[in-house]
């Protein structure tokens, strides 16, 4: 990261607790929750700001219609940092349908590398933008419900209400 790039954050209230939002030269580019695992250190997210600073009313909108169960895909821009296998790993999440899940193994086939699932959960763990770029959708080839950075619970939630039953 440059000298020159600007960060700030704020924190959001959800039916899954405090989310907190940061954004990095004005594109989100975090969203994490109370307790994650790889959640940054709080000094890295930069200055609190009002949820009304860019771009987080649109992200604040779009995560009350995905919580609402009126969105399915969200379309506010992310800025993805990792590398270049994670983020293919991540671009490759937000391909999962809404109330759908795919095994660690099928989301490494549909990357090219079959037998790279071990890989594929790392980077997945690590998504640094949580529900919108939907790591949740990724589950173990027995449908067991492993691994989930923002915690099993959460993610047993998440997937319930996506499928309609239950928020």
């Amino acid at each position: 990261m440059s000298s020159t790039t600007s960060k700030v954050h704020t924190v959001v209230d959800s039916p899954y607790g405090p989310l907190t939002l940061v954004a990095t030269d004005g594109v989100l580019s975090g969203l994490y929750m109370t307790g994650q695992r790889h959640r940054p250190a709080e000094e890295s997210f930069g200055e609190r700001v009002a949820d009304s600073e860019e771009p987080f009313p649109e992200v604040r909108r779009q995560l009350a219609a995905y919580f609402a169960g009126e969105l399915t895909a969200f379309t506010v821009p992310v800025r993805l940092e990792g590398t270049a296998f994670q983020r293919s790993v991540w671009e490759q999440l937000v391909r999962i349908p809404y109330g759908q899940t795919w095994s660690y193994g099928q989301l490494a086939a549909e990357l090219g590398k079959p037998n790279a699932s071990r890989a594929v959960g790392l980077a997945n763990g690590k998504n640094p933008v949580g529900i919108i770029v939907p790591c949740h959708r990724v589950i173990g080839a027995s449908g067991s419900m492993t691994g989930y950075g923002g915690g099993i619970e959460r993610k047993v939630r998440l997937l319930e209400f996506e499928s309609g039953a239950g928020a």
